[in-house]
């Protein structure tokens, strides 16, 4: 069997830098176990799984090398990047995914950004203060989780850049992953954060676009806006401009496309 697998860097404008996705679009879905097979051999944080479906729709799955996920901001910038690239979607149109989290919608907002329409996942539960102070190796201000991970808030940008995570601890923790965040150092931003998934095969992942569905509401709460602009400062970075509407949150980002390869097996 051949498969077209496209790699695209997603939440950056450069290549090499924000969060690589696999793309794979197929005209029929695969066997779950042979997706998890491409995934743990593409050993990327997330590779997507794309198949058109009824109405213009498409159908959407991520999975990372180790298991598959009900939500991924990414991955999803990333397929819809590909799908406009390769003119399988005409440019402007709007993109409907079909997922575990329901219908994303993924449209148009210049040559390389895009914007994308998902669901609010704000923290709804309190968790473990000391169980994340102790895998982060630092106090806390806020500990919570929502239906997929926990967030915990740290005092600065500094304390957050200097993290060095119990990786063993925090993949004993009974989430997805952790999101630890604090507010900006500097003006041009409201909040920074890092996202941490040993459990899920993804030690740190550099750019998070499903856990501004949690940021998002958080720091909206706090800060007293809706527009908000945030940075992920892992060590490749990346920008993550949102707002929330409701019970959705809305993401900015851009995308570059840096290979196009051929899978044979």
């Amino acid at each position: 069997m051949n498969i077209t697998i496209y790699q695209v860097d997603a939440f950056t404008k450069t290549p090499f830098k924000g969060n690589p996705a696999a793309v794979c679009i197929r005209d029929e879905s695969l066997e779950d176990d042979v997706m998890q097979s491409i995934a743990s051999e593409m050993n990327l944080a997330e590779t997507a799984f794309v198949i058109p479906g009824n109405d213009g729709e498409w159908g959407l799955r991520w999975f990372t090398p180790l298991a598959e996920v009900d939500l991924c901001g990414h991955a999803t910038l990333a397929s819809a990047f590909a799908l406009f690239e390769t003119g399988r979607v005409a440019k402007g149109e709007t993109i409907r995914f079909q997922t575990k989290s329901g219908e994303l919608t993924v449209g148009q907002t210049g040559s390389t950004g895009l914007e994308m329409n998902f669901p609010a996942e704000p923290v709804d539960r309190p968790f473990d203060r000391e169980l994340l102070e102790n895998a982060i190796r630092n106090p806390i201000l806020f500990g919570g989780a929502n239906r997929m991970d926990a967030l915990a808030e740290v005092d600065s940008e500094e304390t957050l850049q200097s993290l060095k995570p119990d990786m063993s601890a925090i993949a004993e923790l009974p989430v997805r992953g952790l999101i630890v965040t604090a507010r900006a150092s500097t003006s041009d931003l409201d909040f920074v954060s890092r996202f941490f998934a040993p459990q899920c095969g993804v030690p740190e992942d550099p750019v998070t676009g499903s856990a501004h569905c949690c940021l998002g509401p958080y720091w909206q709460e706090k800060l007293g806006r809706s527009r908000l602009k945030a940075r992920q400062i892992s060590p490749r970075g990346g920008n993550v401009d949102l707002e929330m509407r409701g019970d959705r949150v809305i993401l900015w980002g851009d995308a570059v496309m840096v290979m196009k390869a051929e899978m044979s097996f």
